[in-house]
């Protein structure tokens, strides 16, 4: 697949921002980042549709008809648009798409289930924000079987090195033969948060699946499937984030 590469001022006048000259201005003065991280280089070159480019903390997009995909993630791929590595990339399971989309946040390498897919900058920055507390629900695997002390912990927040996890809602779905299923909802989208959270009360996870998102489900679908969002869907999204449409 082609890639088009844009330089940052020409995409930043396209998007209606200012003018080229302008744009320089705005980049010069580090108040443009893309992928979260600030670029004051004008040669520094973007990929519409697939990079997130923000001026003042606010999304840039160029008019294009906006799309949502909801895929059920195999384990075995990575939740970004490039990898240096080589390894299958969650884009490359839509086929047919032609619009280029990005993830709405990340579920690791190993992990699986629902995963959204869009160019709606301004959706994917509320839903993967935690000011927003979006929920979303995962199945975990562990090792050994939770006592009511360790759901308690996790329920009601776990010490990790990067402070304190928010409230939790934790069930015990079953135990046997020495593992658990655990269904845990978050509101908060730390890095690998569920995995460290039971490695943390002594229960490191076997096997992780992210089963729900807000209201959104992985109902009709198999892994490596999607479909499209539904206009209904899609508003109902736009009103969970405080979104207008």
């Amino acid at each position: 697949m082609d890639r088009k590469l844009m330089r940052l001022q020409k995409y930043l006048a396209q998007a209606g921002i200012a003018s080229r000259r302008r744009a320089e201005e705005l980049i010069r003065a580090g108040r443009v980042k893309v992928n979260g991280e600030t670029v004051t280089t004008m040669g520094f070159k973007v990929e519409p549709g697939r990079d997130a480019v923000e001026v003042d903390g606010k999304i840039v997009e160029l008019e294009t008809k906006k799309v949502y995909y909801l895929l059920y993630k195999p384990a075995g791929y990575v939740s970004t648009a490039r990898d240096p590595q080589g390894r299958p990339k969650v884009v490359d399971l839509l086929q047919g798409v032609r619009e280029r989309v990005y993830p709405v946040g990340r579920l690791d390498y190993d992990t699986e289930g629902l995963l959204l897919l869009t160019n709606d900058g301004d959706l994917t920055l509320r839903l993967t924000h935690p000011r927003y507390g979006v929920p979303k629900t995962y199945e975990a695997l562990v090792e050994g079987i939770p006592d009511a002390q360790d759901l308690s912990r996790l329920a009601k927040g776990v010490k990790l090195e990067d402070g304190w996890t928010s409230p939790a809602k934790v069930r015990l779905l079953w135990a046997r033969k020495g593992r658990a299923l655990l269904e845990l909802t978050l509101r908060e989208g730390r890095k690998r948060e569920v995995r460290r959270m039971c490695k943390a009360v002594g229960h490191p996870v076997i096997k992780l699946k992210r089963t729900k998102m807000a209201f959104l489900t992985l109902k009709g679908l198999k892994p490596g499937e999607y479909r499209e969002l539904t206009e209904e869907e899609v508003e109902r999204l736009y009103k969970t984030v405080g979104l207008k449409e």
